[in-house]
């Protein structure tokens, strides 16, 4: 026991010893370090006031003090900045699914504003937006060197205004410029529909109304369908889902998922990691699934495709999704504005970030031209892009079905029932309907084509 005791005292002095030589350079280095930023501070104080005594026009002190703080929260990455009290409101509301504006999710690269993805049916929609677009000018005015809230505080207007953006689109080799109308965008989280014996889930944002609107509107399409015995599987349409509310995404992901990682988020500091699991319960009661996105598909919009891909719940097809894998945390400051700080990265299930990345889908299926795209195929002053008459033209579906029972006086078959000549116009009407999908949408015939394909292989009738 004695020798126990004596080998503990021994560790303290030695600890006492360690502590007494080290402490001192410790704490010089931490002194040092606090008088480099007091130093820093200073200069900013320094700064400032000559500004406010010797710029050429007199500078509010509120507006300069904005500036400074949001240029240090824009200098970290395209995501961290600051909200005025204004901003603040107006991305609660946004939130909430209903807001003034374009209809567009934009992000800043090289000192541009870029779209991340137009909102189905709103102006930009409308007007031919496409993601990945860059606004290099708004009303004729440069937006290059301006903060990313700025620009879009050019963007924004009285509803029934007008405004022009100038586009830079890849493979465009001129900037081009686009009327849109200010509209209140109301976003329909999600729409639904049946196609044929699937159903087609088409979820175009994050936001409060997200997961309850996609459960009621998957119940009312199995209704429609005659029950989920009839149905054959779901398509996840989130093509140009510029993403939202974590939570919501972890919601969605969750109605497919019986159990298992969802998504974990790691910060700085491994206390503040979080990791988010799967409750029992599968909406689609095990249905297939295709989930189809492209590269207007961000953030919360990949943090689903991830889960579903990396759990085996779902083929994803369709093109890489844009790569935005970091969270934000929006913290509320003096004088009721925010800050939006980016605080985490997240991971998918499987461990990957997709930060600058994307999700890559099981199978790559680029979208097909579904006609023309110039000014007049879009509708006068709708500002498609020069350069685009060269466009492929969509096939008449009716051109796609040819055979024997097509050609003029061909012979008719004399032996079937009325069953199978009935079951024959269904397959024709089908074949017909697949025709004029393929040419509208290849992207989402081919998801469908491929959840066919699934059901059979799993013995679903």
């Amino acid at each position: 026991m004695n020798k126990v005791w004596m080998a503990g005292l021994g560790g303290a002095l030695a600890g006492l010893v360690v502590s007494t030589q080290f402490a001192g350079p410790i704490l010089a280095q931490e002194a040092e370090s606090g008088a480099g930023v007091y130093e820093q501070l200073d200069l900013f104080g320094d700064i400032f006031e000559r500004i406010r005594t010797s710029y050429v026009e007199e500078v509010s002190d509120k507006d300069l003090i904005q500036s400074a703080i949001n240029g240090m929260l824009t200098s970290l990455d395209p995501h961290s900045s600051y909200l005025s009290p204004d901003d603040a409101d107006d991305m609660r509301v946004q939130t909430r699914g209903e807001f003034g504006g374009l209809g567009i999710e934009v992000t800043q690269e090289n000192g541009f504003v870029k779209v991340v993805a137009p909102m189905d049916g709103t102006p930009a929609d409308r007007a031919g937006i496409l993601a990945g677009d860059l606004i290099t000018a708004v009303d004729g005015e440069s937006v290059m060197g301006l903060t990313l809230n700025d620009a879009v505080d050019l963007m924004r207007g009285p509803v029934g205004s007008e405004i022009t953006i100038t586009v830079s689109r890849q493979d465009v080799p001129e900037p081009f410029d686009v009327k849109i109308t200010r509209e209140t965008i109301t976003i329909a989280a999600v729409r639904s529909r049946l196609e044929e014996d699937a159903v087609v889930l088409r979820v175009t944002t994050f936001n409060e109304q997200t997961f309850e609107s996609l459960e009621k509107q998957l119940a009312e399409q199995v209704e429609a369908a005659g029950g989920m015995d009839k149905v054959k599987g779901f398509v996840i349409d989130l093509r140009n889902n510029p993403g939202g509310l974590l939570n919501q995404a972890i919601s969605v992901a969750d109605a497919f998922l019986e159990s298992g990682e969802i998504v974990s988020t790691r910060g700085r500091d491994a206390r503040d990691s979080e990791r988010y699991n799967a409750t029992a319960g599968d909406l689609a009661q095990g249905k297939p699934i295709v989930v189809v996105i492209n590269g207007g598909s961000a953030s919360a919009s990949e943090i689903v495709a991830g889960a579903l891909q990396d759990h085996h719940r779902a083929i994803v097809v369709g093109e890489q999704s844009f790569g935005k894998g970091s969270v934000q945390t929006i913290m509320p400051v003096q004088g009721e504005g925010a800050m939006r700080l980016t605080t985490a990265r997240y991971y998918t299930p499987s461990g990957r970030s997709i930060q600058a990345l994307g999700v890559a889908p099981d199978i790559i299926v680029e979208q097909r031209s579904a006609e023309p795209q110039t000014p007049a195929g879009r509708g006068a002053g709708t500002g498609a892009a020069p350069g685009d008459e060269g466009a492929a033209v969509a096939p008449n579906p009716a051109e796609l079905l040819r055979s024997e029972a097509d050609l003029r006086g061909s012979l008719a078959n004399d032996s079937l029932t009325e069953d199978e000549k009935k079951t024959l116009e269904e397959d024709r009407a089908r074949r017909e309907e697949t025709a004029r999908l393929r040419a509208e949408d290849y992207q989402l015939s081919y998801a469908l084509d491929i959840l066919r394909g699934l059901s059979v292989l799993n013995g679903a009738n």
